[in-house]
């Protein structure tokens, strides 16, 4: 795992010496996601940069890193997988290498023998640049489910890109202005989605796209897609849990190669369970398992991490996380991160990171597979939507909807209230926009009140939700709207969220982070599979779960999906509160411009006071503040 920074002119002229202290401050600025070393080469018109996190090939592997003939160039961030099954092949086209152990290299001579097209042939996660000097050509590109991150901007007729916003916000005189827009989109998300970013001028490489910078033209073109779920396939049971069961765990082997010490996430759920097991079946040593608890036991899954634990005879780590870790150090946590998102698990993510990083450099999770497999709730919300439009609109009004305000509410991680109401919501919403109302926290409604100067034509659900809508459509034809929302988890809310925080809170502390669910062959065989093999009734993972009797407990097999979740709504009205207060200040409110001062007072009065609960939004809020103040916004 590194970083990655350049800069590339569109005309195909010389760069200046200018280009290369750039590209030096460019790299600075992301060291912890390469502490062991550092590396620029320029050449023409193209500088390129790189930090080093030393995984594999720990005495070469250096980067920026050129091929034999000393042609092509280039700057990488992430693993393949399968360089070792690669490089045979490459050797028997004749291709010629420095190393018998790197992956970098692999790259090269797979792109020198395949050209584009050898995107086809890599398992992993990547994000990289080189430099095709006999072409004149920058070929760069991202992986399938956008693991890796690549942000760039076209300004002073070059490209200059790199791991994060912070390697473009350290260039002298580049333009980088908030865009109002990406404010709303940020407010309905929790994030903003790809390939838009906060800043006008910046954008997000899509994944499973490639880059080109060609006879002073730019262009992006898509590579892969995940294929649609096939409904008419009848294979057996039997037979679908056997290839499920081998492909993971072929997966799971090939992420435990590593020249360093490795462990994995383990947080007493499905997921991380099965990986957990998985990986000591492959181990001939104990592995290293680690988890965070939270002092409010309704929040507190540690036990269940210990079970699987015990169950493997892991050498298991875990810390506890409370209100006062969370308030101390989220304004340091979100400064750092280059893009705002307000999924309250990056406190425990960046503190599992942390004690993660004390004992090893790699670490396997469970990412994915609630995408894939149907883990969240919100499948059945989706699935108990079509039901309940059945009903007679005269019933649902004047009978269950006004039934909901007599639900209790809570500030416990479940709040029987606001999952009713949050379901009403989108209910009677068109099947792409129940998507995103089921998962959004400031509605068009509420962003009106909200905003300073509200875009009311943006605010229309078309347009605020057209990300959603895209990706829903994705498939002219064939795929059931279930099918449908299946796409938009996988290619949105996993990209622009899931994997964006694994990726900053574990890099901040030096750590790499695998994901086994998302191995390309094993993520195109689940997205082939009927969503009955997913979603059994209200019964979620239903074959995967099936699938691995053999290594989950039994008392991780018939438990409650539990998110990695904090109590936001506890704290944001205790030990939180001081910040919230100072951060929602009025005059600071009004001098930045954004806000009306008396629609936030409103939100914090209502959840303070236990009239309503807005964890959603007043969490959105409060992120959203702190990495504006971080940037002097």
């Amino acid at each position: 795992m590194c970083g990655i920074a350049g800069i590339c002119r569109l005309d195909g002229q010389p760069l200046n010496e200018d280009a290369r202290s750039h590209v030096r401050a460019m790299t600075d600025v992301i060291t912890y996601r390469g502490p062991d070393g550092s590396g620029i080469w320029q050449e023409g018109p193209v500088s390129l940069g790189h930090r080093r996190l030393s995984i594999i090939d720990l005495s070469g592997g250096s980067q920026p890193m050129q091929d034999v003939d000393g042609e092509l160039c280039i700057v990488f961030n992430g693993e393949i997988y399968n360089f070792a099954e690669l490089r045979q092949e490459l050797l028997q086209a004749g291709a010629r290498f420095h190393s018998s152990h790197s992956d970098t290299e692999v790259i090269l001579q797979a792109y020198r023998v395949w050209g584009t097209d050898c995107l086809q042939r890599f398992d992993g996660m990547f994000a990289f640049a080189l430099w095709d000097a006999p072409r004149r050509r920058l070929f760069c590109a991202r992986d399938r489910f956008g693991k890796k991150p690549f942000f760039y901007t076209l300004q002073q007729g070059s490209l200059f890109f790199g791991s994060e916003l912070n390697c473009l916000a350290a260039v002298p005189g580049l333009e980088l202005s908030l865009d109002p827009q990406a404010v709303m989109r940020y407010l309905a998300y929790e994030y903003v989605p790809t390939p838009d970013t906060m800043y006008r001028e910046a954008k997000s490489l899509p994944p499973s796209h490639w880059l080109l910078v060609e006879d002073g033209r730019l262009s992006i073109r898509r590579y892969w897609d995940l294929p649609p779920a096939d409904e008419d396939d009848r294979r057996s049971e039997a037979d679908i849990c056997a290839d499920v069961h081998e492909l993971l765990t072929r997966a799971v082997g090939r992420r435990m190669v590593s020249d360093v010490p490795l462990g994995v996430f383990l947080s007493g759920g499905i997921d991380s369970s099965i990986v957990a097991g998985l990986m000591a079946r492959q181990s001939s040593t104990p592995i290293k398992t680690f988890s965070i608890g939270f002092t409010e036991a309704s929040y507190d899954e540690s036990r269940y991490a210990r079970v699987v634990a015990q169950r493997w005879n892991t050498d298991h780590h875990e810390r506890v996380l409370s209100a006062e870790d969370c308030a101390e150090h989220l304004p340091s946590i979100i400064s750092r991160m280059d893009v705002p998102m307000a999924d309250a698990s990056v406190a425990p993510t960046w503190l599992l990171s942390g004690v993660t990083r004390e004992k090893v450099t790699v670490a396997l999770g469970g990412d994915g597979a609630d995408e894939l497999w149907a883990g969240y709730e919100h499948y059945i919300a989706f699935k108990i939507a079509e039901w309940y439009n059945a009903i007679p609109g005269i019933v649902r009004r004047g009978v269950i909807e006004p039934l909901t305000r007599l639900l209790p509410a809570s500030a416990g991680y479940i709040n029987p209230r606001l999952a009713v109401e949050t379901f009403l919501r989108g209910a009677h919403a068109p099947a792409w926009e129940r998507v995103q109302t089921l998962l959004t926290s400031f509605t068009p409604e509420m962003q009106a009140e909200l905003l300073a100067r509200p875009d009311h034509d943006f605010l229309r659900r078309e347009n605020l939700f057209a990300p959603t809508r895209e990706q829903f459509e994705h498939w002219p034809a064939g795929p059931s709207p279930l099918a449908r929302a299946f796409h938009v988890y996988a290619r949105q809310f996993m990209l622009d969220d899931i994997l964006v925080k694994v990726d900053r809170c574990s890099m901040l502390h030096s750590l790499e982070v695998r994901a086994p669910f998302l191995d390309k062959d094993f993520a195109e065989y689940v997205a082939r599979l009927p969503i009955r093999h997913k979603l059994r009734g209200f019964q979620r993972k239903y074959l995967l779960k099936k699938a691995f009797t053999d290594v989950l407990p039994p008392e991780i097999l018939h438990r409650n999906k539990r998110g990695f979740q904090i109590p936001v709504a506890a704290w944001l009205r205790g030990r939180m509160r001081p910040l919230m207060e100072e951060l929602f200040a009025p005059e600071r409110l009004r001098a930045q411009g954004l806000f009306r001062p008396e629609a936030v007072r409103s939100l914090v009065d209502a959840h303070c006071s236990g009239k309503a609960d807005l964890r959603k939004p007043l969490w959105t809020l409060l992120v959203l503040q702190l990495w504006l103040r971080a940037r002097g916004m």
